[in-house]
């Protein structure tokens, strides 16, 4: 009886792991990773130059979400929300 322990399984051409290759792709994405890091450490950069000369940050931050959102949602955001304040008596 056979219990596999020294059969070697056969896979395919298309499922063999190249390391060439394999190093390629993490590599990649390393450089990747790195560029990452870098665009964000320059956008904190900005937003401490835009601090330094008296900028408000988190509002900054906030007009920056909101350009990325759809003109429509963020009416429909609004009208509910002044509805809320309006019912508080705010």
């Amino acid at each position: 009886m056979d219990d596999g322990s020294l059969t070697e399984s056969v896979k395919p051409d298309s499922y063999r792991v190249t390391a060439d290759e394999l190093r390629q792709f993490i590599e990649r994405f390393e450089r990747l990773e790195m560029e990452k890091k870098d665009l964000a450490d320059q956008q904190k950069e900005v937003m401490a130059e835009a601090k330094a000369r008296g900028y408000d940050t988190k509002v900054m931050r906030k007009v920056i979400a909101l350009r990325k959102r759809d003109k429509d949602d963020i009416a429909e955001e609004e009208a509910v929300l002044e509805m809320y304040k309006e019912a508080l008596g705010m």
